[in-house]
C-alpha cells in the first residue's frame, strides 16, 4: 500500500458517493481542505498520510465499510509511488 494509492482510493471514494474531495471532508466533519493535494506533502516534501481517524470519520458519514473503502486502494501500473516521480 503506498502513499499515491491511499490518497487515489480517498479520491475515487468521494467520486463513488458523488462528491470532490472537499465535500467528503466536510460531509465528515473535517476540515474542507484535509484532504487536498497540497496536503499531501510536508513543506518539506515528505509524503503526509491521511490519518486513520480520518478515514474511519469518512466512513461513518458516507455509512461505508472498510472494504467499502480499500476495494479503491489498489496498486497502478508500476506498482510505483508516482508522488515520488
Amino acid at each position: 500500500m503506498t502513499h499515491h494509492q491511499i490518497w487515489h482510493a480517498i479520491e475515487l471514494f468521494a467520486r463513488e458517493h458523488g462528491m470532490s474531495c472537499s465535500g467528503l471532508a466536510k460531509l465528515s466533519g473535517l476540515d474542507p481542505t484535509t484532504f487536498n493535494k497540497s496536503k499531501r506533502k510536508t513543506v518539506f516534501g515528505q509524503p503526509r498520510w491521511p490519518s486513520t481517524n480520518s478515514i474511519a470519520k469518512i466512513l461513518a458519514a458516507t455509512g461505508a465499510k472498510p472494504q467499502d473503502f480499500f476495494k479503491f486502494v489498489t496498486s497502478d501500473d508500476t506498482g510505483e509511488d508516482k508522488d515520488k516521480k
